[in-house]
């Protein structure tokens, strides 16, 4: 066999693999009815924002006057170049769903530097917010959803950095076996590149407990999500967010947990 028909064969072999790969997930916009449980559904359709809803800071909810939020080469992608300077255009992108009981997996990755004049701690940070209030109601100079963030963190110089935190807008949780009021809390992850794709996924057991992983691995854990007065959150939306800089998301699937 000549090297032309071994690199055809591979090239299809690969395709071949990458339909599978992406086969194994049910596409969200082919349920009618209920959602089934204990199958991977795919929540990013890999083409355009179906099923989803922006709300950045300043804007009414759905409206994205600069695009933030859009689909570039097949990935969901967060960017500011529609923009000059940094104020305040914190984002937010709904999927228009609650869900209570589920595991989440997202590939993410922080390639680039932020914005002019954005914020010093949200250089290469981004996340994802559970249980969050419904995008309507947020208010037009609401900064982020109330919710519970798990928090997506890239190397700045090389210095130490987890990924998976969880900071609690609006909210608290019980940690360690107790309340815990801090706004955010490291994992135990390590320091990952901003160019290099994460996998992570969230645990979330409704009011329970939720459990936040890397790569497989489990690097933090707490329970009880509440809002500031102490009523238990037991189901929300989720949100991708921006936050002044550039991400990437190549994958977002869910499953519902039937307990």
């Amino acid at each position: 066999m000549n090297r032309c028909c071994s690199l055809v064969i591979g090239m299809s072999l690969l395709m071949l693999s990458a339909r599978a790969m992406a086969a194994d997930a049910i596409p969200a916009e082919s349920i009618t009815g209920e959602w089934p449980k204990g199958e991977w559904i795919s929540l990013f359709n890999g083409k355009d924002l179906t099923g989803w809803t922006p709300k950045i800071t300043g804007q009414e909810c759905g409206k994205d006057e600069k695009k933030i939020f859009s689909v570039v080469d097949g990935v969901l992608t967060v960017s500011y170049d529609g923009y000059e300077t940094w104020d305040g255009q914190f984002g937010h992108l709904a999927y228009n769903k609650p869900f209570s009981k589920y595991r989440l997996q997202i590939e993410y990755r922080l390639p680039r530097q932020q914005l002019a004049g954005g914020p010093g701690w949200a250089t290469r940070n981004s996340g994802v917010m559970l249980h969050g209030q419904e995008p309507t109601l947020m208010e037009i100079g609401q900064d982020f959803p109330v919710s519970i963030e798990a928090q997506f963190l890239a190397a700045i110089n090389d210095k130490p950095r987890s990924t998976m935190n969880v900071c609690t807008p609006g909210t608290h949780i019980v940690y360690k076996g107790k309340l815990h009021k801090p706004h955010c809390t490291s994992s135990t992850s390590k320091t990952y590149q901003g160019d290099q794709w994460v996998s992570i996924e969230c645990e979330v057991h409704g009011s329970d407990k939720i459990v936040h992983l890397v790569e497989g691995e489990n690097v933090l854990e707490y329970e009880n999500p509440q809002l500031d007065d102490g009523t238990l959150l037991d189901s929300g939306y989720f949100y991708l967010q921006a936050e002044s800089g550039p991400v990437e998301f190549r994958k977002v699937q869910i499953m519902l947990l039937d307990e």
